[in-house]
């Protein structure tokens, strides 16, 4: 066995096994209430809440959960990416498909949560692992892509 291949297979263990369990996570909690936020707000005073920095975060997946539908969509999206991955035959379709999910957790972090090294290195190594796994199975399917005018 190469030592490619098994460096490929790590990558999609990897990628694969961050999207079920990121996807999982996602259901694991109940929904926060659409006032949660406000109450928050209320309780712990303004001034308070104004000076967290993590008050940005919070609003941002607050926002996502409070949709009614958008957390609940992404987490299904990452377990079938994550499945589609791992398996033998649709890897690329779900390397494609998650591709911008992988760079929107990154982006994430680099604006967001800058300070936080250990999860800025973990998003950008699952999304450099994703790229990998395009650029690997991309010849197979350059045709099907790029086409010639």
């Amino acid at each position: 066995m190469k030592f490619s291949t098994i460096i490929y297979f790590i990558i999609t263990l990897y990628v694969g096994g961050f999207m079920l369990y990121g996807g999982y996570q996602k259901f694991a909690k109940p929904l926060p209430s659409p006032t949660k936020m406000i109450e928050t707000f209320e309780k712990e005073g303004a001034e308070k809440m104004k000076k967290d920095k993590k008050l940005i975060i919070k609003n941002y997946i607050f926002g996502m959960k409070q949709t009614g539908f958008f957390w609940q969509f992404l987490g299904i999206c990452e377990i079938l990416f994550g499945i589609l991955i791992i398996s033998q035959y649709l890897r690329f379709v779900g390397a494609v498909m998650l591709l911008p999910i992988t760079l929107q957790i990154f982006l994430f972090h680099i604006f967001l949560e800058l300070d936080d090294t250990q999860e800025l290195i973990q998003t950008g190594l699952l999304f450099i692992g994703n790229l990998a796994l395009i650029t690997k199975e991309l010849p197979k399917w350059k045709h099907l892509i790029i086409t010639k005018i």
